[in-house]
């Protein structure tokens, strides 16, 4: 007896480390590209990345899904636009000059 699908239901991911990501990386993407499937590239058991089909829709979540509840003079929007201001202004560790090496 064949089993239905849902179709909201989102296809099982597998998870991969960054050093098998980068071995892989071609393999990845053409499983992602032709056989629909979602990997979550993580780093010390954290995810730092998703590669998902390109035409797949993102679900609706954070702060855009719930536009219109709040009235744009709230105190709750200000806040969010001083920690996005302050996020802007941050510098991954991974991005930053390494010490010692100066331009010439």
């Amino acid at each position: 007896m064949p089993t239905e699908t849902n179709p909201m239901e989102r296809p099982r991911e597998e998870t991969i480390n960054v050093a098998e990501a980068k071995k892989q990386l071609s393999n990845l993407l053409g499983r992602v590209a032709f056989g629909r499937e979602t990997i979550l590239i993580m780093r010390r058991g954290r995810p730092m990345a998703r590669l998902v089909p390109p035409d797949e829709q993102p679900a609706d979540q954070g702060l855009g899904a719930v536009r219109g509840w709040l009235s744009d003079d709230d105190p709750f929007l200000a806040e969010v636009e001083q920690i996005v201001a302050a996020r802007v202004r941050h510098r991954p560790r991974t991005l930053r000059k390494p010490r010692g090496i100066s331009k010439r």
